[in-house]
């Protein structure tokens, strides 16, 4: 017998301008039940997950809980009647803790510091997530941040979780925790809704699955009921045939590289690391979070100081040593943030001149008279090869997809012409039409004879892409595979080994 739905939706509308993000949407989610959402970037998924969490309200529409109807003025009413939401982009306070956020809206008198400390340990433990919980959250990585995020909602005790894109920043192997987790939370009759644009999650790992596409509901039902092929059908209206992903072709190495480092030593993230990139080919650098791949990525740069002996660079020959990453643009090195959030773009900003302020930056210092035209020209330009939607009339970029903030990111590095661009999870929470308009920028990049640096934690797309592939162990190349020569079960042997 099926359960009665713990959570309700029914004919939700959400607009914002006249423009429904969410059309007419009835939705239901069951007690002991892992329901994936499924869709491109703007489908609705988000804005639906909000909807049950309190975060906005419906333009038109019921929502019930426990068969009854309820209106949620914040996401307070909704943590109250047992709904948590683990959001995409981190909502810590970095001045607190980890201990500090985890209770954050819990607090009481009662709690010491020392037993609210030793709850987060407890919980951070029971999944297996390496956090200090005296930690600021401001210094967390990425993946660390949604560990404790997680954590979080665990703590709540919420009888209906949410997770919005939970697996971003995990490693494979926490990913298997997390979804250990789930079914562990599963089986205490907890619902769980989770969007994830991994497809695979979804088919393996849900008990149902829904698909969105422009804001509308497409097809819900059982997982089994589902592939691969028919999940992109129905998130993208017909095959992904004309976007299949072709292998790189096969390209003849320049002489001298592009780049050189050596010995490379930043604290105890980056260990004596070594590796060269040559022009017109693509090195992709495979590796565990915390292997010092970013790490080294941001020393290169100069973003993060490395040692007083901490090795040498070269860049077309000549060596070099940047202070701030405004040298290396100057230089023609580009580093595309694996976090876009944070490092990748002025989210107040319009599409334009995030562009603009891109192209500006190769100048380092220079006074220079720029005619407003001349930037509104080149950001349109430029808008238009990477396919960059939705930037239409000044709005800023915070508004838009995922896929195409990350777009915005990748132009805004790419209109300074440089020698040498680092892709650092350059994919990481962009749906899977923007995946392959991203990875045919990528290679059109090297094709165009620059060098490049493709850092990601999703082996598909490493192996897919690299003409070359280093394993990043500890700080340091442990291994290095020919296209022809790698796998992924090589690739992460080496990278655990």
């Amino acid at each position: 017998m099926t359960p009665e739905p713990i959570v309700r939706i029914t004919a939700a509308t959400k607009s914002y301008g006249g423009i429904a993000a969410l059309e007419d949407v009835s939705f239901d989610l069951r007690p002991g039940e892992i329901h994936a959402l499924a869709g491109e970037n703007g489908a609705g998924k988000s804005t639906l997950c909000k909807l049950i969490a309190g975060v906005i309200t419906p333009t038109t529409g019921t929502i019930q809980v426990d068969g009854k109807p309820v209106t949620f003025a914040n996401p307070k009413d909704a943590t109250e009647r047992g709904i948590a939401m683990v959001f995409q982009e981190s909502s810590l306070v970095p001045q607190l803790t980890v201990a500090q956020n985890m209770v954050l809206g819990r607090e009481s008198a009662l709690n010491s510091v020392r037993r609210v400390r030793n709850a987060a340990r407890q919980v951070l433990q029971s999944l297996n997530f390496k956090v200090d919980p005296s930690q600021l959250a401001g210094s967390l990585s990425t993946a660390k941040r949604q560990m404790v995020e997680i954590a979080r909602a665990v703590l709540n005790d919420a009888r209906v979780v949410i997770f919005d894109e939970p697996t971003a920043a995990l490693t494979p192997e926490e990913t298997e925790h997390l979804f250990d987790l789930m079914k562990r939370l599963r089986q205490r009759g907890v619902a769980l809704i989770f969007i994830s644009h991994a497809l695979e999650e979804a088919l393996n790992h849900a008990d149902r699955i829904t698909v969105l596409r422009n804001g509308q509901l497409v097809a819900t039902g059982n997982a089994s009921a589902f592939d691969r092929p028919t999940l992109i059908r129905h998130m993208i209206g017909n095959d992904l045939s004309q976007m299949a992903s072709e292998r790189p072709k096969t390209r003849s190495r320049a002489a001298k590289p592009v780049l050189q480092v050596e010995d490379l030593r930043m604290g105890s993230m980056v260990n004596n690391m070594s590796f060269s990139v040559f022009p017109g080919e693509i090195t992709g650098i495979a590796g565990l979070i915390g292997s010092g791949r970013s790490e080294a990525a941001k020393v290169i740069v100069g973003h993060t100081k490395r040692n007083f002996d901490g090795g040498r660079i070269w860049l077309d020959g000549r060596e070099v040593w940047y202070s701030a990453p405004s040298e290396a643009i100057a230089d023609g090195i580009a580093y595309i943030s694996e976090d876009r959030k944070y490092d990748g773009f002025f989210d107040t900003l319009s599409v334009a001149r995030n562009i603009g302020l891109g192209w500006l930056a190769r100048f380092r210092g220079r006074r220079i008279l720029t005619p407003r035209e001349r930037l509104r020209r080149v950001a349109a330009d430029w808008q238009q090869r990477l396919s960059i939607h939705g930037a239409g009339g000044g709005k800023s970029v915070v508004y838009l997809s995922g896929g195409n903030q990350q777009k915005v990111v990748i132009a805004k590095s790419l209109v300074q012409e440089p020698r040498l661009v680092i892709f650092d999870e350059p994919t990481r929470g962009v749906d899977v039409g923007a995946i392959a308009e991203i990875r045919r920028i990528i290679r059109g990049f090297a094709d165009s004879g620059a060098g490049v640096i493709l850092i990601s934690s999703y082996l598909p797309e490493i192996l897919d892409l690299s003409d070359r592939i280093l394993v990043a162990k500890s700080g340091t190349i442990v291994a290095e595979f020919a296209r022809d020569e790698a796998s992924a079960t090589r690739i992460m042997h080496a990278a655990i080994h």
